[in-house]
């Protein structure tokens, strides 16, 4: 099993080869906020850690015991979002400017929750001053690029091994208000609107979760982000599928610390990966029965 290194952005938790198919991505759970980042926020850093999935990282360890393999940011959110594509760049938080032709513009980089966010609800610009250039294309190279392509090989290497791999990332939501319905959602999951998995994953994520008694929706109000977009590929048997969690599920009353909750929702995580697994082996029962 890779152990984390204090000054690496991410590491690697799980066995070196791969003994499932399930790869999990926590993105956005970092806490490593070096002084130089928080010296040039003008806002504290109770403040930059409302952009994080609080804890999700702890929240993995039961599906990773069981042999997914598992990737954990270190860098925070607010130094670069994992979950960005690298063009989504608001364009007057650099210095100088990157080319229009070079940017990726959306509702998040408009909303100020691009590649670097700029902005965060109720507390406004995140930065003193622009980011320099080379410092942006430091966090990219060193950060974001690595982080995929880390990704992108584990989920190759559980290909090869088993004829198919599915990636879970693994994030978390606000507490959402009760619908007409009734009881909102706690598990939403998401597949790019049936682009990025097949629909046997999907619907085995979710009767994984409602077997534990969680409700459940799909793609609404969250269909999965840059993650799943960019590693899913369900043609050449790479699939990926978002998993949001509502944090009261998980934390306590303020949203902080482990709550109540908390083992209920690794069980979630480790019940999601274990059927997931078992979804592959029915895909391709002669690539898993060899193992």
């Amino acid at each position: 099993m890779t152990h984390p290194s204090t000054s690496a952005p991410f590491f690697r938790a799980g066995p070196e080869r791969p003994v499932s198919p399930v790869v999990l991505s926590v993105p956005h759970a970092g806490r490593d906020y070096g002084p130089a980042l928080l010296r040039s926020a003008r806002i504290p850093r109770s403040a930059l850690e409302t952009l994080e999935d609080r804890l999700v990282d702890r929240l993995v360890w039961r599906a990773v015991q069981e042999g997914a393999v598992a990737f954990i940011a270190r860098a925070p959110r607010a130094e670069i979002d994992l979950n960005r594509d690298e063009r989504e760049i608001d364009p007057a938080l650099v210095a100088p400017p990157p080319l229009p032709s070079s940017l990726l513009q959306s509702a998040r980089t408009r909303g100020g929750l691009g590649l670097v966010p700029s902005r965060i609800s109720g507390a406004g610009a995140i930065w003193l001053h622009r980011l320099p250039g080379n410092e942006l294309r430091r966090r990219i190279e060193s950060i974001h690029r690595p982080y995929h392509d880390a990704v992108a090989e584990a989920l190759a290497a559980a290909r090869d091994r088993f004829g198919v791999a599915i990636l879970l990332d693994c994030h978390s939501m606000p507490p959402r208000e009760a619908d007409g319905d009734g009881r909102p959602a706690e598990i939403v999951f998401g597949d790019r609107h049936g682009t990025s998995s097949a629909p046997e994953y999907v619907e085995a994520a979710v009767a994984a979760a409602r077997g534990l008694g969680f409700s459940t929706a799909c793609n609404s109000p969250y269909a999965g982000g840059h993650v799943v977009t960019r590693h899913g590929r369900p043609p050449d048997g790479v699939h990926a599928l978002q998993i949001e969690i509502d944090r009261s599920c998980y934390l306590d009353l303020a949203l902080r610390e482990p709550g109540p909750g908390f083992d209920r929702t690794a069980e979630l995580i480790a019940a999601v990966a274990s059927a997931l697994a078992q979804a592959a082996a029915g895909a391709r029962p002669d690539a898993i029965a060899a193992e």
